[in-house]
């Protein structure tokens, strides 16, 4: 296996795993049987920057359509609603980030997870694909960061 997909946002490398799928809301999906893990690309990390809080304004287990709302984060850049990237079932959190949200940071493709979802239709995107999805919305996220700068 080669090693990970590199974004370019500025000088900054956002590593996309290929040992993984993606979501177009920048969340990682892990593939573990029946069950997929999710958790923030380092692209999203990036964006958002040092979360310190996350709140889930629902109960596991139930059943999510995809873009639902499902919680909340803030981070030293921004305050977000927070969707779910698929239609499915939503099992569990991840209980040590309830306590620390800091692993979102430290952690991402790892212990960082935010919840594991039995998926109703895995309509996810390859490491490439995802690769393509970036280079297709860069520009826009680029213009939207100026734009905060400049408020």
């Amino acid at each position: 296996m080669s090693g990970p997909l590199v974004f370019m946002m500025g000088t900054f490398a956002a590593e996309i795993p290929i040992d993984r799928m993606y979501a177009k809301n920048h969340m990682w999906a892990m593939n573990a049987g029946t069950v997929h893990r999710f958790g923030f690309t380092a692209y999203a990390v990036r964006l958002l920057q040092d979360v310190y809080f996350l709140d889930w304004n629902i109960d596991t287990p139930c059943h999510l359509a995809a873009r639902q709302e499902i919680g909340n984060i803030e981070s030293k850049k921004a305050e977000s609603a927070l969707y779910a990237p698929a239609a499915g079932e939503l099992l569990r959190f991840n209980p040590d980030l309830m306590k620390d949200p800091s692993a979102i940071n430290l952690d991402k493709y790892a212990g960082g997870w935010l919840f594991e979802m039995k998926l109703a239709e895995p309509l996810l995107l390859s490491p490439h694909e995802y690769l393509d999805h970036l280079t297709a919305v860069w520009e826009i996220t680029q213009r939207t960061i100026k734009g905060q700068l400049n408020d």
